[in-house]
């Protein structure tokens, strides 16, 4: 944890602030399983299924809670149940690649994940029962007949493993992980005493698909972030108040620049009123207080052409995404007023220096 911790604010330094359900994903598994020691693997395996659900803080450090079901008795004797035992697991996860490698912006086509946590285990069919006798008998006969250690089909488990994960499709919303692992039955399970002993576990082989959630940014992934400091910032404002300053000078040239294909039904004289300008944070789609206040003086019945912006960071591929979504942001809250919105297109990256706008022309 304390590991997560630091990570966390590391890494709050290269990627993109993440919102409270963002880089969540879902997954299902299924393989084979069977006792580590003490008989012939390829003769005892036992099919199994799961379902696993998690969350990547950073590009490094995350947290996933897994349940499984197995179905097989061999090589121990039958319960008399379809699934024979369940085994659920909080599992802290390390992505082993962008810890050594480093995140660059988009996962790699192959990662390698470890693995590790503690779980709760439940054996079907069974009581608990002393170590050496006979299932069918109670513990009271067995206690009677001088047995004193409880073997209890209730217990601790701790899970350990890799996961080998190849990343899928354009967006790398997918992924197909191969997972080894060795899981410990640490109290129970049909184990006495409670450690991690390679005689009390058995090992895994499982082959799994997730799908992760689409987040805030965009990506179903992190984003690198766009770092700036003081001085940059303040050229930036530099440049957009000499950019107002041309505004005012030149409306019609602006206007011209900004807004190439506005459609006119009659001739008309662009004003700097006839412009509201929004202003967005690095990387966001969201409406501000501010934003939403300029956007009310647009009156209800208008006909208005809205085009958003975005500045140059980041590919082309997210930006023209970026700026789409800030004009249907602008476009989705002028409807609910009343206004009518002819157009509402995103135009990706205009100029070289910041341009996180949407500029709504009223007709």
């Amino acid at each position: 944890m304390a590991a997560g911790l630091v990570a966390a604010s590391m890494n709050a330094q290269t990627v993109t602030e993440s919102q409270t359900f963002d880089n969540f994903y879902i997954g299902i598994n299924g393989g084979v399983a069977t006792k580590t020691t003490g008989h012939a693997w390829l003769k005892n395996l036992n099919p199994n299924a799961g379902l696993r659900i998690g969350r990547n803080f950073t590009p490094v450090f995350g947290l996933a809670v897994e349940s499984n079901a197995y179905f097989g008795n061999k090589p121990w004797e039958s319960v008399g149940t379809t699934v024979r035992a369940l085994n659920t697991s909080l599992l802290g996860t390390v992505n082993l690649s962008n810890w050594f490698g480093g995140y660059k912006g988009e996962p790699r086509a192959f990662e390698v994940t470890a693995f590790f946590g503690l779980g709760w285990g439940h054996v079907f069919g069974q009581a608990d029962r002393y170590v050496g006798s006979d299932p069918k008998a109670t513990l009271a006969e067995n206690a009677a007949a001088g047995n004193q250690n409880i073997i209890k089909t209730d217990g601790l488990t701790s899970k350990a493993g890799l996961d080998f994960t190849f990343n899928l499709g354009e967006k790398k919303a997918w992924q197909f992980y191969i997972e080894p692992a060795i899981i410990w039955g640490l109290n129970g399970l049909g184990y006495e005493g409670v450690e991690y002993n390679i005689n009390k576990s058995f090992v895994q082989l499982n082959a799994g698909v997730i799908y992760k959630f689409k987040n805030s940014n965009g990506t179903h992934n992190f984003t690198i972030a766009q770092l700036r400091d003081q001085a940059e910032i303040d050229a930036l404002n530099a440049t957009i108040n000499d950019l107002r300053s041309e505004l005012a000078k030149k409306p019609k040239e602006v206007v011209k620049e900004v807004v190439k294909e506005a459609p006119a039904v009659q001739p008309q004289v662009v004003k700097v009123e006839n412009l509201v300008f929004v202003t967005f944070a690095q990387g966001k789609s969201v409406l501000t207080k501010e934003a939403k206040k300029a956007l009310d003086g647009v009156k209800a019945g208008k006909h208005v052409q809205i085009v958003g912006t975005a500045s140059p960071e980041g590919s082309k591929e997210l930006n023209d995404k970026l700026s789409q979504a800030r004009a249907d942001e602008v476009a989705k809250y002028l409807s609910n007023n009343g206004v009518i919105i002819d157009e509402a297109s995103g135009k990706g990256v205009q100029g070289t220096t910041s341009n996180r706008l949407a500029v709504v022309y009223v007709k």
